[in-house]
Formats: C-alpha cells, sequence, structure tokens
C-alpha cells in the first residue's frame, strides 16, 4: 500500500474517519468531520446509512490508498465536487469538472422563479421559447428543459470546455438544448432570433473581488464565470441593453445577482424600456439573489 499519510494504527471505518477529520482540520478545512465522511463514503460508494452502521467494520488497504490520494488533492482545495465529479441541482446529478462553474444552491431558486412565473404569464406554455445566457455545467438550462419537456430551450456560452460539459450532461439526463456559441446574446442578437423567457446568471463578482474568494474557488474554477467587471455589473448591462432586440411582446426576464447589486440589476431593467414591472427575490440567507422582469 503506497500512502503519505500515516495509517498504521487505523483498522476500522471509524479510526479511519478520526484520522482523516484531524488530517482536514489541520489543514484548515471548514467542517473536516463532515468531509472526511463523504470522501470515505465516495470510496466506499456507501450512502450515509450503510456507513453509520458500519463504523466498527474493518477497511480494505486499497480504500485507504484511495482515501488517502483523495485527502491530499483537498488538502490542495480542490472542491469536493470536482473529486467527485459531479454535483446535484434540482434533484438531479451533474458532472463537474474543471472549466465549469460548480452549480450553487442559490441557483435552484432561478429556476423556480422561471417556472412559476411563467405558469402565472401563459396559460398554455408548452411552445415557449426560453434562451440560458451562460451554460456553465448546463444546470440551469438542463433543468429548465427536464421540468418543460416541451419548451423550446436554446443556451449560449463562451466556453467550449464548459459547452462540452454540459452537452454531455444533457444527453445523459435526457434533455432537449439546442447549444450556441458564443458571447452572451451575440448569437441570438445576429439570428434576429426573439425569446419568451431570457434567464442567466452571468458573472456578477467584481474584479477586485475576485482575487479575495476562497482558495478553492479562485485556484479551481473558471475565472471566466466569475469576473463580472469593475462593479460586477457588466454582464447584466450588455444584456439589459439588447432586451428590446431579442424579447417578444409578452415576455420574462430572470438573473441571479450577487449581494448588494439587486436594486442596480432592477434600474437597468426597467431602463432597457421594455420591462414594465421588477421583483427582487431573497435567498434563504435572506440576501436578494434574483431579479424578475415581466414585460406585459
Amino acid at each position: 500500500m503506497r500512502t503519505q499519510l500515516d495509517w498504521s494504527n487505523v483498522t476500522t471505518i471509524r479510526e479511519a474517519l478520526t484520522r482523516a477529520s484531524s488530517f482536514l482540520r489541520e489543514h484548515e478545512a471548514k467542517d473536516p468531520l463532515f468531509e472526511a465522511e463523504l470522501l470515505i463514503r465516495h470510496c466506499l460508494d456507501w450512502d450515509r446509512t450503510k456507513f453509520l452502521i458500519s463504523m466498527q467494520d474493518p477497511i480494505d488497504s486499497a480504500v485507504i490508498e484511495r482515501l488517502d490520494q483523495l485527502l491530499l488533492r483537498r488538502a490542495q482545495h480542490e472542491p469536493l465536487q470536482y473529486m467527485f465529479g459531479s454535483q446535484e441541482f434540482f434533484g438531479r446529478p451533474f458532472a463537474v469538472r474543471p472549466g465549469v462553474l460548480i452549480p450553487r444552491p442559490e441557483t435552484e431558486i432561478l429556476v423556480e422563479q422561471v417556472l412559476m412565473h411563467a405558469e402565472k404569464l401563459w396559460q398554455d406554455s408548452e411552445s415557449l421559447d426560453v434562451a440560458d445566457i451562460g451554460t456553465g455545467s448546463g444546470a440551469i438550462c438542463i433543468t429548465i428543459a427536464c421540468e418543460r419537456p416541451g419548451w423550446n430551450i436554446t443556451t449560449v456560452d463562451l466556453s467550449h470546455d464548459a459547452t462540452a460539459i454540459a452537452r454531455e450532461n444533457a444527453e445523459r439526463l435526457g434533455a432537449r438544448v439546442r447549444f450556441l456559441q458564443g458571447d452572451l446574446l451575440e448569437p441570438l442578437l445576429t439570428a434576429s432570433e426573439k425569446v419568451d423567457i431570457l434567464v442567466s446568471n452571468p458573472p456578477y463578482i467584481p474584479s477586485t473581488d475576485v482575487d479575495e474568494l476562497d482558495a478553492e474557488v479562485l485556484a479551481y474554477e473558471p475565472r471566466l464565470a466569475l469576473d463580472g467587471g469593475a462593479d460586477g455589473l457588466d454582464c447584466y448591462r450588455r444584456l439589459c441593453g439588447a432586451l428590446p432586440q431579442v424579447l417578444k411582446p409578452r415576455a420574462l426576464v430572470a438573473y441571479e445577482v450577487g449581494i448588494h447589486q439587486a436594486r442596480d440589476v432592477a434600474d437597468l431593467m426597467m431602463a432597457s424600456g421594455v420591462i414594465d414591472e421588477v421583483q427582487i427575490v431573497s435567498d434563504l440567507a435572506g440576501i436578494d439573489r434574483v431579479v424578475i422582469g415581466v414585460r406585459r
């Protein structure tokens, strides 16, 4: 067995948990016990119930060797989601790896709001045209496609890596999505296409704040998907500026936003001249997270 940590006195799963959590604590993990459990369960391919009732079971040397390598990667702040290769979103597993932003729980609120407001705006919403700007892993566009299979979903991203990963997720989850390569709305503007629903979770972190992010975000997640310019609002200005060209007469616009940005983004929506009303929705932490615009 080739390992880097000292496993000499470790014979059971409980002892492995103690050793792994101690190592992660030394390397300043935010929740070392929880992370150690996740890593061991990943190595064993067990759910939490199986793990908890088997704490006194012996642990195989091959499992220890695999765990050892994962712990060393985690000590370098590699995100667990990249190590496991997946992240759950809206109850579905999405493949993630360096090159795409890891889907966040708060983005589920964005999807929920799109689905809810669409039901209010359209009695018959079977064939709505939807554009998701900034594909990433495909979490937003694929989830909407799975939840509303009759809608026509288009997504746009500048990154070839992100588009490739999102295509894999769409195929695996059985989602019907059209993928376009380009910078924000440019492919739609070039083709003079209009949509009923425009949704986006664009880069919104101010440039000066990006370098202050946690090490695991800064070192591993793509800066292209994080940096929103000097004040974090660059993408929103461009998106809102193009709303008159891309929205149908009745339309819904939904953006995820960063902290303290909701009011500014709502003002940008209204300044487009085609949005009749806006609504700001908070996340579970009470942070204004989603801005909804309605064209009636």
